[in-house]
């Protein structure tokens, strides 16, 4: 699975996620990572192809039950990660919650769109540096000419 389709998953969203989820196993397609903001970690059922050392020393603090994966299980998250949930068993449905990060949470992705000089345009432009010369003259600013 490609490295945008894995994005991270911070323990505080894990959390959010799985409240009124209780008896449920969270099966994150990404790694699990650690959130300084969340002081008390409940008791949860993780499973995720990678945990940060942090996370994963504070998930296990909280008496949480981990399911260490193998090889085999990485297939398995793989393949829960592209099917339909629609077609997987009902006790399966029952037991597990499909995770996963904000893709458009990347860097990435705040380029895309219009051009970043296009009116009403809000793409980030691929500028060197954020100085006085670099993208910050006429079209940009009221008393340089004009403002897009």
């Amino acid at each position: 699975m490609s490295r945008v389709n894995r994005p991270p998953l911070s323990l505080s969203r894990l959390i959010r996620f799985m409240k009124g989820k209780e008896g449920k196993t969270a099966v994150v397609v990404g790694t699990v990572t650690d959130d300084i903001r969340v002081y008390e970690v409940p008791a949860l059922k993780v499973t995720a192809l990678r945990f940060t050392e942090t996370a994963r020393a504070r998930i296990e603090k909280a008496v949480v039950y981990e399911l260490s994966y193998t090889f085999d299980f990485v297939h398995v998250v793989e393949y829960i990660a592209c099917i339909s949930l629609v077609a997987l068993p009902a006790s399966l449905c029952n037991i597990l919650v499909l995770l996963r990060g904000p893709k458009n949470a990347r860097e990435a992705v705040k380029h895309f769109g219009p051009a970043p000089g296009v009116p009403h345009s809000h793409t980030k432009p691929y500028v060197r540096a954020k100085g006085r010369k670099f993208e910050r003259a006429r079209g940009r600013r009221n008393n340089r000419g004009f403002r897009v």
